[in-house]
């Protein structure tokens, strides 16, 4: 990738950060146009998917946006629960759980290549305090 291209990905990523909660990529767009006036909405759509691609950023597909990785970067899938009320979104990871959904749609012949789980509700500072074990 070149220098530009990477510098664009940091400033996408201190973006995201800065939110600490759900961007669109027209939020994202409207962020960098205040110091790149012709930014063009193709560019902030590519650099999401390569950040998306080396699992820097997840997309969030029932709201059509786009949060930092909590993990650090990996390739394996997480499930995000979203909170209706807040917005805030928490990763968790669960290898055994991915595993097994693989194995539940595989016996269909269907080969999963990518997982996406969201789970919407409310987190503990918005519900009624933590869910039990």
């Amino acid at each position: 990738m070149s220098g530009r291209g990477e510098v664009l990905q940091l400033e996408v990523l201190d973006i995201l950060r800065q939110r600490n909660k759900p961007v669109s990529a027209y939020d994202v767009l409207g962020e960098l146009r205040k110091t790149k006036v012709k930014m063009a909405p193709q560019t902030v759509y590519r650099v999401l998917a390569a950040l998306t691609e080396c699992g820097k950023i997840h997309r969030l597909e029932s709201l059509k946006a786009y949060v930092n990785c909590q993990h650090g970067s990996h390739q394996h899938a997480s499930i995000l629960s979203i909170c209706d009320d807040c917005g805030r979104v928490e990763e968790s990871v669960a290898p055994d759980l991915l595993a097994k959904l693989s194995k539940v749609t595989g016996k269909t012949g269907f080969a999963a290549q990518r997982h996406v789980i969201e789970v919407h509700g409310l987190c503990a500072s918005c519900g009624t305090g933590p869910a039990p074990a």
